[in-house]
């Protein structure tokens, strides 16, 4: 499919029927607070102990509603792993409990969730697949942990790994459209979480402030840079973006991009200088954003995404 924006229109009314039951959980925080766990199937030691899992991060207000992760959590169990898809915190079925949200340089909750899957089940095999804002989420992570990462292998999609210019391509021409429905979507969330916090959220706005946003960088400007004690937007932007942390990634990631993203400019490609020999580009020439469509038959499309990520896994955990 060569059109940018068909590639990622379609893929969610293709999916809207897939079915996919799954285990929820409570996973509490250190803080207090708590995220929502969407597991394929529980771990059980008694029967499978070596039985990989493969933990998934979706991404700006996505869950595991979200096409791109009810595939991927379809497709690892029918390669016989477990997936379990971590949602931020609010991103769930019900506001967190602190002021405190998500962003894309937020690792500190994927992180501790990462450990105590590792901490948890130690004799299985982990890997992790990161979409879009989780994309950079996981490989920021990746970088800051190093050598120190419990994860065997990882998956890094559709990442705006520069922010900044990110923030201003999706303000441009029809990327417009996501944005307002990203906006419209954060603006919700955040109106809801206000609303329930009754005059104890942490900045001092107000619903018709938030009303009043017209772009993500306002957003991000009013809200996610001040909440997460950025200076504003752009220091958000340059603090959190991935770009800078992947030359010191050391488990073996691959990175998948499109070069017709429309939510990204070339500046998010990384040159080779700033890969490190863990890591493995794939440079698309179409797939749109998180996309990735292909087939011969244009009712019953492939979803080459499903595919590639577990290939990549399979092909780190089957090396002896």
């Amino acid at each position: 499919m060569r059109n940018p924006h068909l590639q990622t229109i379609l893929p969610r009314f293709f999916k809207k029927r897939l079915q996919l039951t799954t285990i929820d959980e409570i996973f509490e925080l250190p803080d207090g607070d708590f995220v929502e766990l969407s597991w394929s199937a529980k771990p059980d030691h008694s029967r499978q102990p070596n039985q990989p899992i493969v933990a998934v991060f979706h991404g700006l207000e996505g869950s595991i509603d979200s096409f791109y992760a009810k595939g991927m959590i379809k497709a690892i169990k029918n390669k016989g792993w477990i997936g379990v898809l971590m949602h931020f915190r609010g991103c769930g079925s019900q506001p967190n409990r602190h002021s405190r949200a998500y962003h894309s340089g937020e690792t500190q909750d994927a992180g501790i969730f990462i450990q105590w899957l590792k901490d948890q089940y130690p004799t299985n095999p982990l890997a992790a697949i990161g979409f879009s804002l989780g994309g950079n989420v996981l490989a920021k992570y990746l970088g800051e942990q190093g050598s120190n990462s419990p994860l065997d292998a990882a998956v890094v999609i559709s990442a705006p790994l520069r922010l900044s210019p990110c923030a201003h391509r999706i303000g441009r021409r029809f990327s417009r459209v996501y944005q307002k429905y990203l906006l419209d979507m954060l603006k919700q969330t955040m109106t809801h979480k206000i609303n329930t916090m009754k005059g104890q959220f942490a900045l001092n706005i107000t619903t018709k402030d938030i009303a009043r946003l017209k772009t993500l960088k306002d957003f991000d400007e009013l809200i996610t840079g001040p909440l997460h004690g950025f200076a504003d937007a752009e220091d958000y932007y340059q603090q959190s973006s991935a770009l800078g942390f992947l030359k010191d990634i050391t488990t073996p990631t691959l990175i998948i991009h499109a070069a017709d993203d429309p939510f990204m400019t070339h500046q998010v490609i990384p040159h080779a200088r700033d890969l490190s020999p863990s890591v493995h580009y794939e440079l698309s020439k179409r797939g749109g954003h998180v996309g990735f469509i292909h087939g011969k038959h244009p009712l019953k499309p492939l979803f080459w995404l499903e595919q590639r990520a577990p290939e990549f896994i399979h092909s780190i955990w089957s090396k002896p």
